[in-house]
């Protein structure tokens, strides 16, 4: 079977993206490669599409359960023969996993690193007609890697075991660095090393400094009415208050950290998955072996450690392609807490830990576009002047008309205190502090003492990070202090001027927010896809898998916007391959034939979805 063939017989797609096919060549033609593409970019297709056109059993080695069974569901929902191994299920299970292994009848198996390498296991895949090895999270090899495990240095011995079969290894995250150190932890031979973009269009980045908690998260969420939504905070605690307080106003939020009960933890994550809470409050326990394709937003409640960490978890934003917000609320104590964390650490990597850390606070801090500093930290260009998609980009932010005055103040003041002092006490000095630390150094009789008394501290921080970030000022030392950088003594002298931005008027910012989603929704009946939604919801639950596996927003989108009456025309639409049309297509087409344009969209179960979900009981 031909690629283009088995992705529209099973998934329902026309073509490939970027990147894919070359991918797919490289299993088809049994040569060794490393994968990068970002989340959302489809890597999985680039193992799976191949396993249905080769003839043996492709191994996928994957880190996490859940992971796994959703997406041995998904394939089993599109018509492809799949199973997976794992410590979950019960000895009957594993045995029949094992039997049709042996009859031939699975196109593809997964399994956890750990059991892969057990020599019992190694022995039994030796007889199994292995077509092809695909090693997911592969950045997990890399001791370079943001999640670094050590058990997938083990699998560098299936080239011993295995010489004629090709090994792959996919990633969403990984620098130069990780990705040389892949191959060379793997043993790959010749490999084609595939990269695409790092940049994810489809996402909007925001970064506000964490003022009012409860109400900036609050309008986020408003704004993402009975959409899906990941918050992430920095502690358990924090994951706690958060989610209650939210459920006292009204949200539909669960709670998910390492400190719960591992059983109620597993109610959230599923109640999540199916679609009967709206939003997950977590910490980054959360979200790596969640294949969710229909996350509609992000929030960070407090800064991550690592652009790496940022990026995979942001990333968990539209993987359907279709616009998703990416928001975070940062504040200074976070980049301490981080600090000391790596101070507190093994010396090993620890230079290299604080370099990770200085980005993330510059890609805070900073004043460059949001996909430009993203992308740029992973090696690649950014061509576009403006994205279109991040707050700097679209003038959220306000650029401030005496940027060159207010930065020589800034590194004046900086001088003037011997450069040796952070920012929070730069700020303090330049907001006319009676601090007793500011009085007894005698920083109160400076020239440069209140010459920002008319600004909230907090926006003196953030104009001192953004001059870092452009190297007119840098940290030095183990305390972080300020010093003139590289670009300093031309802004004192002022022969140039930097970019300084302080936070829009909240309105202006929201009326554009606001505009761009309902161009988002352009040409869909929202109340049509509320009612398939619905349905969609119905029917993942008696087919006991999550609702995204049924069918994506994106074909919900284009059914509410096409509205097919008959099998033909619905075939044709996005998303839609033969396995899903037969099982679903005549219950869709029923809830769009009883729609009748007046639901609201507010209805948790119209009755036309009820309905439609008989009718896909009737069809079998």
């Amino acid at each position: 079977m031909e690629l283009l063939e088995a992705l529209n017989k099973h998934w329902g797609y026309e073509q490939f993206r970027p990147n894919q096919q070359e991918a797919m060549t490289c299993v088809l033609s049994n040569r060794d490669s490393v994968v990068v593409l970002p989340t959302g970019g489809g890597k999985s297709l680039c193992y799976q599409a191949p396993a249905v056109c080769r003839a043996g059993l492709a191994i996928v080695i994957s880190p996490l359960i859940s992971l796994m069974k959703d997406q041995v569901d998904s394939l089993r929902t599109s018509g492809i023969s799949a199973a997976f191994i794992n410590s979950s299920q019960t000895h009957d299970e594993h045995r029949r996993v094992a039997e049709a292994v042996r009859e031939g009848s699975l196109r593809l198996l997964y399994i956890a690193p750990e059991r892969l390498v057990q020599a019992r296991t190694i022995e039994f895949l030796k007889t199994a007609n292995v077509s092809f090895f695909a090693i997911d999270e592969a950045h997990c090899i890399s001791e370079w890697g943001h999640d670094f495990r050590p058990e997938y240095r083990s699998l560098k011995m299936l080239r011993k075991h295995f010489p004629g079969v090709a090994l792959h290894a996919y990633t969403a995250t990984a620098t130069e660095q990780v990705r040389a150190d892949i191959i060379k932890q793997l043993g790959l031979k010749k490999s084609k090393m595939i990269v695409g973009s790092f940049d994810r269009p489809n996402l909007f980045y925001r970064a506000e400094r964490m003022d009012d908690r409860m109400a900036q998260v609050r309008e986020v969420l408003r704004r993402h009415k009975r959409e899906s939504g990941i918050i992430y905070c920095t502690s358990r605690k924090a994951v706690d208050e958060l989610s209650e307080l939210l459920n006292g106003q009204g949200f539909r939020t669960l709670p998910y950290h390492a400190g719960m009960d591992p059983e109620e933890r597993s109610r959230n994550q599923e109640a999540f998955i199916q679609e009967s809470c709206d939003t997950i409050v977590a910490t980054v326990a959360f979200g790596m072996g969640i294949d969710k394709s229909n996350v509609r937003y992000v929030i960070h409640c407090g800064m991550p450690k690592s652009l790496e960490n940022y990026q995979q978890e942001s990333g968990r934003a539209g993987r359907d392609s279709l616009d998703a917000d990416c928001v975070l609320f940062y504040s200074m104590g976070d980049y301490a807490r981080w600090k000391a964390n790596i101070e507190e650490g093994a010396a090993r990597n620890r230079e290299n830990s604080f370099a990770t850390l200085r980005a993330m606070v510059n890609y805070c801090t900073g004043v460059r576009c949001r996909h430009k500093s993203l992308v740029e930290y992973f090696g690649q260009k950014f061509e576009p002047e403006l994205c279109g998609a991040c707050d700097v980009c679209t003038g959220e932010l306000n650029i401030v008309d005496d940027a060159q005055v207010i930065g020589q103040k800034i590194l004046s003041s900086v001088v003037r205190q011997g450069q040796r002092y952070g920012g929070e006490y730069t700020a303090m000095v330049l907001k006319g502090s009676r601090d007793k630390r500011v009085r007894s150094n005698g920083h109160d009789r400076l020239t440069t003492y209140g010459l920002l008394e008319d600004q909230p501290v907090p926006t003196i921080r953030d104009w001192i990070e953004q001059l870092v970030s452009q190297d007119f000022l840098i940290r030095e030392g183990e305390y972080s202090v300020l010093a003139l950088g590289e670009r300093g003594g031309e802004l004192l002298r002022g022969e140039v001027t930097p970019t300084l931005l302080k936070s829009g008027d909240s309105q202006s910012r929201l009326s554009k927010q606001v505009t761009r989603q309902k161009t988002n929704w352009e040409g869909v009946d929202r109340d049509l896809f509320d009612e398939l939604r619905n349905l969609r919801h119905d029917l993942a639950t008696q087919a006991g898998v999550p609702a995204y596996i049924v069918f994506a927003d994106e074909t919900l989108r284009q059914l509410a916007a096409r509205k097919p009456t008959t099998l033909a025309e619905m075939r044709a639409v996005h998303g839609v391959g033969d396995k899903k049309l037969a099982d679903y297509g005549e219950a869709f087409l029923a809830c769009i034939e009883n729609y009748d344009g007046t639901a609201s969209g507010d209805s948790e179960t119209p009755d036309s979805t009820t309905d439609a979900a008989s009718a896909l009981a009737a069809n079998g």
